[in-house]
């Protein structure tokens, strides 16, 4: 029974990502440069897009206005209206209170249209409280709203000279409170590309592999963290930091090793295996569609900028650590991707650019959308950590018989260095030995239990013979967990 279904699963076609989610490119005029850094939804749906080069566009024609155009779901048939220009390199856009707020390099920025004529004719300042040191790469990220009404921004560190001379803040996460005092909240951040609140309210960041990062990661935002950088320490010293001084990590620990050493260092919620998923996370979007969007609701979806890709993230809280499972989604974009944002009918925007850097697809920037097509992949849509091991639960119904052939999985785990040199190998690596996988009655859920799981570790795992029901593979036959906590 085995051997045939594994037989019929070689036969039948490989499964394609494009059967069940569709990309659609945006026309761009000649007129132009839509390198997308920001995107929000005003309050009637329209789409709003910064550049990296100081423009905000209105978008009409995405789909999100029936009345706009008379073929709104032709890619096509769209138009940009500039609303604002001359923006220091923008990085992301809020709706909020009647305003739009975008940070900038200098400063938190909000802007309106007072007299309803499609232009800003208000913008005001929010928060400067930090300099610059005349680097090219002190980005700005965000601004993200939280519960309380703080705005929350990353900075990016510098890379290379500060003719101006070193400033305070730089590769850190930023609350901007209602009345605009700024409020340094965790340090220790290198290339913070993304940052979001959840909808569990938890603020999340990613960051870019490089030195003291040994692979890019997805990690949560808490007051006092440290998240593993030295760069910009001295901050810390800066009455403004209110949690106590920070120590600079040994160089050269594994990152288990080094949180054991130094309390402060918060490990991420998620590795992203350098090459395996990406090389460059940023923004990214959680699915609040109400199933528009297939069938991961709840999930994370974070874009890449090198590979121009799409990212899967599922998470889950452990021993008071959020931690989780990193997957393959959606590869095929025309550019590197820079921000994602869902739209009221449950589709993802991409916003690209390669920004000069290089990205995998034809194009240097662009727009698209990424929707449902309706036909459900065949998937590992949940990997749960569980006492000796994971519990996964799919797409489809499973064929039981290869599901709980232990051959039918392989199974991995290692860490990274914590250290000043570009990135990491990985480190301390070994094969798992999968003891039983045992199928639901249901047949959508399997438990496997593992000898050898290790906290602080990623946990790799193939699935190369899994079979549905129908004796189709899975999409994507690999996953990568991030066990921080053991359960218990």
């Amino acid at each position: 029974m085995i051997h045939a279904l594994f037989l019929s699963g070689l036969l039948q076609a490989a499964p394609s990502e494009a059967e069940h989610y569709a990309i659609e490119t945006f026309a761009v005029p000649e007129d132009v440069s839509l390198e997308v850094s920001g995107m929000a939804f005003l309050e009637d749906g329209r789409l709003m897009l910064c550049t990296r080069r100081g423009e905000v566009f209105l978008v009409e024609g995405t789909g999100d206005d029936p009345a706009q155009l008379e073929d709104p779901e032709d890619p096509e048939a769209v138009r940009y209206r500039r609303y604002l220009d001359g923006l220091q390199e923008p990085l992301g856009l809020l709706v909020h209170g009647g305003w739009v707020y975008c940070v900038q390099r200098g400063e938190v920025s909000r802007f309106r249209d007072v007299d309803g004529d499609g232009r800003a004719d208000e913008l005001e300042t929010v928060c400067d409280a930090w300099q610059l040191g005349g680097n090219y790469h002190e980005y700005n990220f965000g601004p993200r709203l939280d519960a309380e009404g703080n705005l929350w921004i990353t900075t990016n560190k510098p890379f290379g000279g500060q003719p101006f001379g070193e400033v305070t803040w730089r590769g850190f996460a930023l609350r901007i409170t209602p009345e605009g005092e700024m409020l340094p909240t965790a340090c220790g951040l290198r290339s913070p590309a993304g940052v979001e609140i959840s909808p569990f309210g938890a603020a999340f960041y990613t960051d870019n592999q490089g030195e003291w990062c040994g692979a890019s990661k997805l990690s949560h935002l808490e007051p006092g963290d440290f998240h593993g950088h030295p760069y910009g320490l001295f901050s810390c010293t800066d009455p403004a930091w209110t949690y106590g001084p920070v120590e600079e990590p040994a160089d050269g620990l594994t990152f288990p090793q080094a949180a054991r050493t130094h309390p402060t260092l918060k490990l991420p919620a998620v590795w992203f295996p350098y090459d395996k998923m990406g090389k460059s996370p940023a923004g990214m979007a959680w699915d609040t569609s109400g199933g528009a969007f297939g069938p991961f609701e709840g999930q994370l979806f974070v874009a890449d900028q090198h590979h121009a890709s799409v990212m899967r993230v599922f998470l889950e809280e452990v021993g008071g650590h959020w931690q989780g499972a990193a997957f393959p989604f959606r590869e095929g974009f025309q550019c590197g991707i820079i921000r994602v944002a869902f739209d009221p009918q449950g589709r993802l925007l991409v916003g690209e650019t390669n920004r000069g850097w290089g990205s995998k697809g034809n194009r240097t920037e662009g727009l698209e959308r990424l929707s449902f097509r309706g036909r459900v992949p065949f998937e590992v849509h949940s990997m749960r950590a569980v006492p000796g091991g994971f519990r996964l639960r799919f797409t489809r119904a499973l064929d039981a018989a290869s599901a709980r052939a232990v051959e039918s999985y392989s199974l991995s785990s290692y860490t990274y260095l914590l250290h000043s040199p570009y990135g990491s190998p990985e480190v301390e690596s070994e094969a798992l030995e999968l003891k039983r996988a045992r199928v639901s009655p249901d047949r959508l859920e399997v438990e496997l239990t593992i000898e050898g799981l290790r906290a602080g570790f990623v946990h790799e795992l193939h699935l190369d013979g899994v079979r549905d029901a129908q004796g189709a593979p899975l999409l994507h036959s690999e996953a990568y967990y991030t066990l921080i906590e053991l359960a218990h």
